[in-house]
């Protein structure tokens, strides 16, 4: 899972890269592209997306362990019954496109807003086969199958970056502009939506060669809908106050002038790449074993599996947060100084991603604590915590926005974030400690206080090659970052040695098998 994450979302940054060269970074014309793709998404996430972890796998699980069937005609009404709502919220979104990017978007020109609201009305189609996508892949995660799902999104990616290099050959590239010819604004609107049914298909083919019999169902009741929507209300609110915390950040963005949206939007995806390969994986191969675990009332082995989650990813993630917080304008000069990026634009963006390493390990410890409460089925209280980390947030992002100087705006988004997940890590981890019993504390804490020891020292071996290596120029910072980055592990690999990080040595027998002398 986390080899084909990781391919997805190397294709992904290649998407972004491209586009980042056809349309420009810095320039209004990928603002306006950025947020009109972003309103799928968000949508999608307001009205589905969130009850996939915290609904739809819990329920699946019970119903394959309790149905004669195996849970096949259940898992066939709820797919059908996901298809209908979300094929009504498509053409009421599209509907509602210029209000949408109103809400995301107050600081465009006029011209940019008529523009994103073209794209928006391509775009928009995908909120029906992101639900379909998703509710497919929960199916196959519940049979035993996770390749599929991890390897789904490459086609979206392959797709997209076609058209990006497509633009890039027939327009030549960016003006900077928002208008577009008939042709451009078709091969960008119809081709960045075929990539996301492209990925559709390919779970869709994956279900049906499972022996998985795909038929959607005229009458979908019987799945327990009154259920479904008790425990929904609550992912509502959970959902409602993670978009309204995505749609304060991206608003904040849009008042930093040209090239805010993209800085903050490209940084976030460069800070997501570890998280997706590492946690997600993680997350998504233990959701099914804990609503297992907790579905027979085995509350220790619940505790646990998320001890393991949590102190797995930390051995991966606090290395990698302190490499942006100490490289982050290195790593962006390599892969967005080029082509017709602007330079102002690739320093903020620096900063912003330098930010994010604030950001990356409460956000990850956070949101595996979360799927405890997930395999509880406790949506309440996550939907409480989730509005508790969103007020903190949409604060944050505010105050960025009436303290902070113009462009250095966006700047300001990624500690805002860092500091609400910060918040809602701990209160998380208290509610599991007095629902579990305990938390596993003793060994949490451990484990932490190593990796912080091994992180310092890895940090300490990048930052003397920071200060050794002229870094002005791409090919410096191209150095640079490999240097600091050699060493920085070197650095870590040595002291996490020392400090017996038991988690970091299985993760490298793991990755490599013939390595015995750790």
């Amino acid at each position: 899972m986390a080899v084909a994450t990781l391919a997805s979302r190397v294709a992904g940054f290649l998407r972004i890269l491209v586009l980042a060269a056809a349309l420009g970074l810095g320039t209004r014309l990928l603002d306006t592209y950025n947020v009109a793709n972003t309103l799928p998404n968000a949508v999608y996430e307001l009205v589905v997306g969130g009850t996939m972890a915290s609904i739809v796998v819990p329920l699946l699980t019970r119903a394959a362990l309790t149905e004669p069937d195996g849970g096949v005609l259940y898992a066939q009404r709820l797919l059908s019954l996901i298809v209908y709502v979300l094929g009504l919220v498509t053409v009421l979104a599209i509907v509602v496109a210029p209000w949408l990017i109103d809400l995301y978007a107050p600081g465009f020109t006029a011209q940019q807003r008529e523009l994103a609201i073209v794209f928006s009305r391509f775009f928009l189609p995908q909120i029906l086969f992101y639900g379909l996508s998703a509710t497919t892949g929960a199916i196959l995660n519940i049979r035993g199958r996770f390749a599929a799902g991890a390897w789904a999104p490459l086609c979206n990616s392959v797709i997209v970056i076609a058209v990006g290099l497509t633009y890039l050959a027939v327009a030549g590239g960016a003006a900077g502009g928002t208008g577009l010819s008939r042709g451009s604004l078709l091969l960008l609107g119809l081709g960045t939506t075929a990539g996301v049914i492209a990925q559709t298909v390919l779970v869709l083919w994956a279900l049906a060669r499972s022996g998985f019999p795909v038929r959607l169902r005229l009458d979908p009741r019987g799945i327990g809908i009154r259920r479904i929507g008790k425990l929904g209300v609550w992912v509502l609110l959970a959902v409602l106050a993670s978009q309204t915390l995505t749609a304060a950040a991206t608003r904040a963005a849009s008042w930093a002038g040209p090239g805010g949206v993209t800085a903050y939007q490209n940084a976030s995806a460069v800070y997501l790449v570890p998280y997706a390969v590492i946690a997600v994986s993680v997350m998504t191969a233990i959701l099914p074993r804990l609503s297992q675990y907790a579905a027979r009332g085995e509350r220790q082995r619940v505790t646990t599996g998320l001890s393991r989650a949590v102190r797995t990813a930390l051995v991966v993630m606090a290395p990698i947060a302190a490499a942006f917080l100490l490289l982050g304008p290195h790593i962006a000069t390599v892969l967005f100084a080029h082509g017709n990026s602007s330079p102002a634009t690739v320093r903020v963006l620096g900063l912003v991603l330098a930010g994010f390493g604030l950001t990356l390990v409460p956000f990850t410890s956070y949101m595996i604590l979360q799927r405890g409460l997930y395999a509880l089925q406790d949506t309440r209280t996550s939907a409480l915590i989730t509005a508790l980390v969103a007020v903190v947030g949409v604060a944050g992002c505010a105050a960025a926005g009436a303290l902070l100087p113009g462009e250095d705006i966006v700047i300001g988004i990624p500690v805002a974030y860092a500091l609400a997940y910060t918040v809602g890590l701990n209160v998380t981890a208290l509610v599991l400690r007095r629902r579990l019993g305990y938390l596993d504390g003793r060994r949490l804490v451990r484990t932490h206080v190593r990796v912080l020891v091994a992180t310092a020292a890895g940090a300490g071996c990048a930052g003397l090659v920071v200060w050794a290596v002229d870094a002005t120029t791409w090919a410096g910072a191209l150095g640079t970052l490999a240097g600091a980055v050699s060493a920085g592990a070197a650095g870590y690999l040595a002291v996490g040695r020392l400090m017996r990080l038991a988690e970091l040595r299985h993760l490298l027998n793991l990755a490599l098998p013939g390595l015995r002398t750790w």
